[in-house]
């Protein structure tokens, strides 16, 4: 059995050999499209957009309004900045709102931001220094640190801050789980983000891992070692752990491992291991998830479905659900 963890010791020659990739060309003034898809979200959409653009080398913060009935729409056009563009989804889902948004971006490089989340001062900076450095990347990416409903910091992330996430080619290390998380961090290169047909709007959660899969299997990926987000943790989140159980998630997993490009380009034999895998990711962050809510039952509940599954991932799973309570 391989954990999430475990994918990144395996040899190398038990990984999926590369296909010959060349650069891929990097504009010298490389802009980025920020696409922040909003429902109901008037609380917190002003200050996201003001973090998305107070961002250098933003062109353009693409708002797609999902049938909002509150006062999103007229917070988001009293925001008068010429690279603000704001257009409709007709409540079709977070999923076909991001893509509408990439559909209407004009620059190389898309960003997806959630309403409620707040890019921190230079994160598109530190992303695009990356990317130069990485020019076969398809999609680069850092970290996150998480905020609560008032914006009060209440994760400590700040004390990995050493710790490093894959480069290079990460489809094996991915499969296993998710290590991205949040769109936010993240700048997917437009053309390879359009080539795969963007997120899959079948997918109610976890379509965001789908996605990466999807454009891990094409290119590669490059990790800027920052905390480029504060990533709003409250009672309102899709992901909140009071309303979601593993199960909810697992649509996804299937996803994943029916999906014929992610599967030609995985070792030979090794996605049943990683599959399994897949399964103790989600369902120790819902452990994790249920630990920061305060929801202490559902987590040992969520620990014993990961002991079931697999003692030997057990102590890993238990140690990182602790951690969640302390906010890393």
């Amino acid at each position: 059995m391989i954990t999430a963890e475990d994918v990144l010791d395996l040899p190398a020659a038990s990984r999926a050999t590369s296909a010959a990739r060349l650069p891929l060309p990097v504009n010298s003034v490389a802009l980025v499209s920020v696409i922040i898809p909003a429902k109901n979200a008037a609380a917190y959409v002003r200050e996201t957009i003001a973090t998305a653009l107070a961002q250098g080398d933003v062109a353009e913060v693409i708002v797609v309004d999902d049938g909002s009935t509150d006062d999103t729409l007229a917070i988001v056009r009293a925001v008068h900045d010429p690279r603000l563009r704001l257009i409709h989804n007709q409540s079709a889902g977070v999923s076909a709102a991001r893509n509408l948004g990439a559909r209407h971006a004009s620059s190389e490089w898309l960003l997806f931001l959630d309403a409620d989340d707040r890019l921190r001062s230079g994160a598109v900076a530190a992303l695009l220094a990356a990317a130069r450095g990485a020019p076969r990347a398809v999609l680069v990416y850092g970290d996150y640190n998480t905020i609560d409903s008032d914006g009060r910091q209440i994760g400590r992330r700040g004390l990995l801050k050493g710790r490093r996430k894959p480069s290079g080619d990460v489809l094996t290390r991915l499969a296993a789980g998710n290590f991205i998380v949040n769109g936010g961090i993240a700048l997917a290169r437009a053309e390879a983000f359009r080539a795969i047909g963007g997120f899959d709007t079948s997918l109610r959660y976890c379509e965001d891992w789908h996605c990466w899969c999807r454009l891990a299997a094409t290119g590669e990926f490059e990790f800027a070692p920052k905390l480029l987000l504060d990533y709003r943790l409250h009672t309102a989140n899709t992901m909140n752990a009071a309303v979601r159980t593993p199960k909810d998630f697992f649509p996804a997993i299937a996803r994943v491992f029916d999906d014929g490009l992610i599967m030609a380009r995985l070792p030979e034999g090794t996605a049943p291991r990683l599959r399994l895998a897949a399964e103790l990711h989600l369902i120790t962050y819902s452990a994790m998830q249920a630990v920061r809510f305060g929801r202490y039952r559902q987590a040992f509940g969520y620990l014993g479905m990961v002991g079931r599954r697999s003692l030997k991932a057990l102590p890993r799973a238990t140690a990182r659900t602790a951690l969640a309570r302390f906010g890393i």
